[in-house]
């Protein structure tokens, strides 16, 4: 099969094409002919060697955990699919090597659930990490109706999901972004705000009791800007930031789940929560993908088509 491989950690310039042995399905696992994947920040410091010190790394890396394709082989015992089943997921094993930037993945059948009917294989890649990072810190953080919540990096990939699903589930949303995507945000639900100094100032403007729950995929300063305006027995929740702990909150590293990729399914093809594509590049040009979502600039998930 072809792939995109590196066999050393370094920028884009380290990945290639190559040709590499068809995967084959284990007990619990399935083949899936990819369609489509997708490009995540990890994705890249991952490929940095950012990582190596929380991932174990087996050389040459196929990268990629973002996978949309169909189901071409099934293993000894995987009830959940059959060949010809039109699948998406988030396909992180134990450790880094064989990605979904390739024209064939084993996928271990807990990393899978069956593609939103609603959705193209572009736009069902772009959904795994960045959607069940923000669905599962949802569920960690409690969401419920009639709450507060605000949203640091709404804009992005993963924020864009948090503001839709929480409004999904009755929340009030308040969400940072720069200027130019708060017409977006209102798009989504949200109540935007630009972030920078005087944040705090502004949400309280806009919430002048305090939020109940905190999601920061931003980094920086935002936990502890978060801790400034919650409520009594309020929630943060970070997915960089472990300090939020110390403020009786959630530090969340997303899990395959193949029941959280059912429910997301459920609540895109309800209409409840869109999916944005902003660039699709081919296999081939994968190096290209990962330099344009190493930039930041942007916004929608970047794809690659396979």
């Amino acid at each position: 099969m072809r792939a995109i491989t590196y066999s050393q950690f370094g920028s884009a310039d380290v990945l290639e094409l190559t040709d590499q042995p068809d995967p084959h399905p284990g007990a619990d696992v399935v083949v899936v002919r990819v369609r489509a994947a997708s490009v995540n920040p990890v994705d890249w410091m991952v490929r940095q060697g950012y990582l190596e010190g929380v991932l174990d790394t087996q050389f040459p890396v196929v990268p990629g955990w973002d996978v949309a394709g169909v189901v071409e082989q099934v293993g000894l015992d995987t009830p959940e699919f059959r060949v010809g089943d039109e699948v998406y997921g988030y396909v992180r094993k134990d450790w880094v090597h064989g990605g979904t930037f390739a024209e064939l993945v084993a996928a271990p059948v807990r990393t899978l659930a069956r593609k939103p009917a609603s959705l193209s294989f572009e736009e069902a890649a772009a959904v795994p990490l960045a959607g069940l990072t923000a669905y599962q810190s949802i569920l960690r953080s409690g969401v419920r109706e009639g709450q507060t919540v605000l949203v640091h990096a709404a804009a992005g990939g993963v924020g864009s999901f948090a503001v839709q699903i929480a409004r999904s589930l009755g929340a009030r949303v308040i969400g940072t972004a720069s200027e130019p995507n708060h017409e977006y945000l209102r798009g989504l639900g949200a109540e935007p705000v630009t972030y920078g100094d005087g944040l705090v100032e502004r949400v309280r403007a806009l919430a002048p009791d305090g939020v109940d729950v905190a999601l920061d995929y931003a980094g920086g300063d935002a936990v502890a800007a978060s801790a400034q305006v919650l409520t009594p027995g309020g929630t943060v929740t970070s997915i960089t930031d472990a300090t939020a702990r110390e403020h009786g909150g959630h530090y969340v590293w997303v899990r395959p789940s193949s029941a959280d990729l059912e429910a997301l399914g459920a609540l895109i093809d309800a209409g409840k929560v869109s999916v944005e594509v902003g660039q699709v590049f081919d296999l081939a040009d994968a190096a290209d993908a990962h330099r344009a979502s190493e930039t930041r600039h942007g916004r929608g998930k970047i794809v690659v088509r396979v």
